[in-house]
């Protein structure tokens, strides 16, 4: 008769647990995603709410047609424009793909940015009332400095944390607010259970760098995206539906690139100013993005270093799996 550490061990085989690899912008996510897929058998599942949009390539780092045909990798490329996205589907679709995964015996590997994807998947989604097409259109018609007024006062503490850049978080926040008459900050805080991933000893493990490191890296990986073409697939981009996407025209990079070919709001004089500019939005998303993370449970910080060989930290991360 099998005791029970070897049931426990047959069954880790048969389901391998899901490994969710986090952390800000730039600071090697998906390189160390590829080792470790390599190592472990496992296949990658995008935790990135922009890498699901056909055509934001540049701007989103999305994985090359090569780093695809090393690791298979799950939910990038599955959407066109015309089509919106949101957490519940990444909820819905992720446990569909770890599942898959699994019953091939093979190890599901999350990995991104999104910091509402990764504890949406872990904690479950709290219960915000659809969205009201009416008061919606009166939000987006208010300039965002009365948006911004309206929501410090009803709601300080979403005020401190929302992106005060993205009108679209700001009119959701609001439209929220005068729908339920609580705060929203509150209302994100009631998360639900039922969604929970069917192994509760799947391991988050959220890597960092400090500043000065991250901000090097942020800095070349702008410098490159500009290089490799971003103003030119932001350009096709416009001429394929980008602006009716506003989710997508939110993204950090493709906004910047899209006031630049516009010449609004901020009327910027040329593209090296676009370009600090993008370097500067990334590094405060990096830092919201940090916030994130830092308040996820239960969360193993892995701090990387400069002259960090990133195979290292997949061989490392390895062994601790399989401690």
């Amino acid at each position: 008769m099998a005791n029970t550490s070897d049931i426990h061990c047959q069954s880790s085989i048969l389901h391998p647990r899901p490994v969710l690899l986090a952390g800000p912008t730039a600071t090697g996510k998906s390189e160390i995603a590829l080792h470790l897929a390599e190592q472990l058998g496992g296949e990658i599942i995008s935790a990135d709410s922009m890498q699901v949009y056909r055509g934001l390539d540049i701007g989103t780092a999305k994985p090359s047609p090569a780093d695809r045909a090393r690791v298979p990798h799950h939910l990038i490329d599955i959407l066109d424009l015309s089509e919106s996205f949101d957490a519940a589907q990444f909820v819905r679709l992720a446990h569909h793909t770890v599942a898959e995964i699994q019953s091939r015996g093979r190890v599901p590997i999350l990995c991104g940015g999104t910091g509402l994807y990764f504890r949406a998947f872990l904690e479950g989604l709290g219960e915000a009332p659809p969205a009201d097409a009416k008061l919606r259109a009166g939000l987006e018609a208010q300039p965002l400095e009365s948006l911004l007024a309206e929501l410090r006062e009803r709601d300080p503490a979403a005020f401190e944390q929302i992106d005060r850049k993205n009108p679209r978080r700001v009119v959701r926040a609001l439209e929220v607010i005068r729908l339920t008459g609580k705060p929203f900050s509150a209302q994100r805080a009631e998360w639900k259970t039922e969604s929970r991933i069917r192994d509760p000893e799947s391991r988050l493990f959220c890597l960092t760098r400090s500043s000065s490191d991250l901000h090097t890296r942020i800095n070349a990986r702008v410098d490159s995206m500009f290089q490799r073409g971003l103003v030119d697939e932001t350009r096709n981009l416009l001429e394929h539906g980008l602006a009716e996407n506003k989710t997508a025209l939110q993204a950090i990079g493709y906004r910047q690139v899209v006031d630049y070919l516009r010449g609004e709001p901020r009327k910027l004089s040329g593209l090296k100013e676009t370009i600090e500019l993008v370097k500067i939005r990334t590094r405060q998303f990096a830092k919201r993005q940090l916030t994130w993370f830092r308040a996820q449970k239960n969360a193993e910080w892995i701090e990387l270093s400069p002259d960090t060989a990133l195979t290292v930290v997949a061989t490392g991360l390895l062994r601790r799996l399989q401690d």
